[in-house]
C-alpha cells in the first residue's frame, strides 16, 4: 500500500513565490567635494573632503602627496598638503555588486614671502644708485616698480641698479605671482638735493667800508659736500678746509678771487667769488647819526661810540660799552637854544647824565669861531683820509668843560673831537629836527681809526 505525502499548501505558496523571486543589483555613484580651508592654494594648505558617493559599502581613499596619503574612512575629514604641486585625489566607492571610482587633480601653489632689500653704495646724495637683492621665497613671476627713476618698471627677478636724481622719497615696489595669487611688498628710498655750492664773503664790522686792512668771514652756503677746501689768489685763509665758516685777512688793498671746491664722494666742483678791497683811508665815517637832546636822552639817545658805529640810549648804557663811548650830545630842550658835545667822564658831574661806567675823557671843540683851529663844512666833505686831522691841536682846546655852547643859527657846524687814546674825529652837524621832546641833531662823523703815536 503506497503512502501519500501531503504537502501543506503554505508551503507550496512560498516555493512558488521563491521560485518567482529575481535579485536586483545596487548601483553605485562615486562623488566627493573638496574644499580649499581659506580659499588658499599656497602651501601649507588644508584640504577639506566630503563624500557624496551613494548605493556604496566601502571606500578607499587616496591623497596624493598629502598627509594622511589615504583613507578607508567615509568622510576622511581634512588633508594637509606642504608642498606645491599638481596632486590626484582618488575615491573608490563599491560593493557587492558594483565598483566605482572618482578623481580630482589639485594644483597647489608654493608658499611666497615676498620681500627685498636696497643698498646705496657711496651716500644717498642724489644722483642715488640703489643696489636691489630680492630676498623672494616661492614667486614664479615678478613685476617691479621704481617711482621717479630710471628704469621705471623691470620683470626682472633680480634688477638691475636703479638711479634717482630727484630729491625726496621714492618708492620701490614688487608684486610676485605664484600663478593664481599676487603678493606686494614696498619700501622707500630717501635721496638728498644734489650738490651746490655757495658762499657768503662777510667783512668783519670793523671793516665795513672795505679798506685794507681788512678781515673777513667765509660762510659756506654749500648743500651736500663732504668735504672742502678754499684757496685764494691773496689773503691769508685761517682754516682752508673749514666746513662751515673761516676767516680771510687782506693786508693791503686789490681784487681778490677765492674759491671753494667740493667733494661729495660722487663728483667734484667749483664756484668763485671776488672781493675788492680798499686803501687804507684811516678814517671811519658815519653819517645820518641821530643824538637826541636831553628829554630824548633814554629813546633816541644821547652817548655816541665810534667803534660800534651806534647811539647808545640810556637804557642801553652797560658796564662793557661804557668804556666805548667816545661824545655825548647836550642839548638843553627842543629849540636847541643850548648845544655842547661833551666828555664821557664830565657827563654825570656837570651835565646831569648818569654815571658812564668806565668813562674815559675826549677833548672837544665845539666852537671852531672862537679857537685858533681852521677847519671848515668844505674840509670836512673833501676829507677822504685822515690826514687832515693828523695835526690839529684838537687836546690843547679842549672846551668840552667850559661854558661855551651852540644853537641852530649856524648850520652846518664842525665840531672837532680827540679821545682818551688820541683818535681825532670830526662832527657835522647837518641838522635840528624839533620833534618836542623827541628833538634830535642830525649828523656826519669821521673819525681816525687809530691814534697817530
Amino acid at each position: 500500500m503506497r503512502i501519500k505525502h501531503i504537502v501543506p499548501a503554505c508551503i507550496v505558496a512560498l516555493l512558488v513565490l521563491i521560485g518567482c523571486y529575481k535579485e536586483e543589483k545596487l548601483s553605485v555613484a562615486a562623488d566627493f567635494t573638496l574644499t580649499v580651508e581659506d580659499d588658499d592654494y599656497s602651501v601649507p594648505s588644508r584640504i577639506l573632503l566630503e563624500n557624496k558617493s551613494t548605493g556604496a559599502d566601502s571606500y578607499q581613499w587616496t591623497f596624493e602627496g598629502g598627509e594622511p596619503a589615504g583613507s578607508t574612512g567615509k568622510q576622511p575629514g581634512a588633508v594637509a598638503y606642504n608642498k606645491a604641486g599638481t596632486y590626484t585625489i582618488r575615491l573608490e566607492a563599491w560593493n557587492d555588486d558594483e565598483h566605482k571610482v572618482k578623481e580630482f587633480v589639485l594644483q597647489l601653489d608654493s608658499a611666497v614671502t615676498v620681500g627685498f632689500d636696497v643698498t646705496i653704495p657711496i651716500n644717498d646724495i642724489s644722483p642715488v644708485q640703489a643696489v636691489i637683492t630680492n630676498t623672494t621665497v616661492g614667486g614664479s613671476t615678478f613685476q617691479w616698480t621704481f617711482e621717479n627713476g630710471t628704469p621705471a618698471t623691470s620683470e626682472q627677478q633680480h634688477p638691475e641698479p636703479v638711479t634717482f636724481t630727484t630729491e625726496g622719497e621714492h618708492r620701490i615696489t614688487l608684486q610676485v605671482s605664484n600663478g593664481r595669487e599676487h603678493f606686494t611688498y614696498s619700501k622707500t628710498v630717501a635721496v638728498k638735493p644734489a650738490m651746490s655750492l655757495d658762499f657768503d664773503i662777510t667783512p668783519f664790522f670793523k671793516d665795513e667800508d672795505m679798506e685794507a686792512p681788512l678781515t673777513a668771514t667765509l660762510t659756506n652756503k654749500s648743500i651736500n659736500g663732504l668735504s672742502y677746501k678754499w684757496s685764494a689768489d691773496g689773503g691769508a685763509i685761517a682754516d682752508d678746509t673749514a666746513e662751515d665758516a673761516t676767516t680771510i685777512d687782506f693786508d693791503t688793498h686789490g681784487t681778490y678771487t677765492i674759491t671753494l671746491e667740493a667733494d661729495n664722494g660722487k663728483e667734484v666742483k667749483q664756484i668763485a667769488k671776488s672781493i675788492t678791497v680798499k686803501p687804507n683811508s684811516g678814517l671811519y665815517t658815519m653819517t645820518d647819526v641821530k643824538l637826541g637832546i636831553k628829554s630824548a636822552h633814554a629813546t633816541v639817545g644821547s652817548f655816541y661810540a665810534c667803534s660800534l658805529r651806534a647811539t647808545i640810549s640810556k637804557d642801553e648804557l652797560t658796564a662793557e660799552n661804557g668804556a666805548l663811548v667816545d661824545i655825548i650830545f647836550f642839548g638843553l630842550d627842543q629849540s636847541f637854544s643850548y648845544c655842547k658835545f661833551v666828555s664821557p667822564d664830565l657827563a654825570a658831574s656837570s651835565f646831569a647824565f648818569e654815571t658812564i661806567p668806565d668813562a674815559k675823557h675826549t677833548a672837544v671843540v665845539n666852537l671852531l669861531e672862537s679857537s685858533p683851529i681852521t677847519f671848515t663844512a668844505t674840509d670836512f666833505d673833501s676829507m677822504v683820509t685822515d690826514a687832515p686831522l693828523q695835526s690839529l691841536p684838537i687836546w690843547a682846546n679842549d672846551d668840552s668843560g667850559n661854558t661855551d655852547f651852540f644853537t641852530k643859527d649856524v648850520l652846518p657846524r664842525i665840531v672837532l673831537f680827540e679821545t682818551e687814546d688820541g683818535r681825532k674825529g670830526a662832527i657835522k652837524v647837518r641838522g635840528f629836527v624839533n620833534d618836542g621832546l623827541q628833538s634830535y641833531i642830525l649828523a656826519d662823523i669821521k673819525v681816525q681809526k687809530k691814534s697817530n703815536e
